[in-house]
């Protein structure tokens, strides 16, 4: 993995480790980062390095850091996820960012990144991701990044409450990336200079 492939103009995604659990921590820790999570909010730095642990044990997973540049603070985590080189596609989750970084570059900047690895660095064809039904604000995001939405899983999760979730699934394809990609370059740079 080249480095110069995951440098942007105000993050780089980095791969993710253990020792990242304290930077991540903060974030990780808020309640409305955290609130469309599937998995458990880590209590504390030590549950974090074990989330951290077991994300990095997984080998159908590639695990990033995003950092921004202008600090080299760790501001967020996003990962590819069920990787299947050989059927060449992936979804992209454990997704997250300060809330401090809502609305700038860096979420919009991470996906140029993340996307272009996997389309331009590991050949795939299709990358996927799915959000709570609930959740419209990565609803709008996910449209806003030039995702199509594909459909709705029924009663697909077990949300932290213990609720059922419905789980909307959003792509794009490699054909469709040089267009999305575009799109992204202008979004972030519009962002950047705002």
């Amino acid at each position: 993995m080249s480095n110069d492939l995951l440098l942007g103009r105000t993050v780089r995604l980095i791969p993710l480790s253990v020792d990242h659990a304290e930077a991540l921590f903060p974030s990780a820790s808020d309640p409305e980062v955290w609130r469309w999570m599937p998995r458990p909010r880590p209590d504390s730095v030590v549950e974090m390095r074990v989330m951290i642990s077991q994300m990095l044990a997984d080998g159908a997973r590639r695990c990033f850091a995003v950092q921004r540049l202008t600090d080299a603070a760790v501001i967020g985590s996003t990962s590819l996820y069920e990787l299947d080189l050989a059927a060449r596609r992936a979804e992209v989750g454990a997704t997250w960012f300060d809330r401090s970084c809502w609305g700038g570059p860096c979420n919009a900047e991470s996906k140029l990144l993340l996307f272009g690895y996997a389309f331009d660095g590991l050949d795939l064809v299709r990358i996927a991701l799915r959000t709570d039904n609930l959740n419209e604000r990565s609803q709008r995001a996910l449209t806003r990044l030039g995702l199509t939405y594909e459909g709705t899983l029924r009663s697909h999760m077990l949300r932290q409450d213990g609720t059922r979730r419905d789980s909307l699934y959003y792509s794009v394809l490699a054909d469709e990336w040089p267009s999305v990609r575009d799109e992204l370059l202008t979004r972030v740079a519009a962002k950047v200079t705002a």
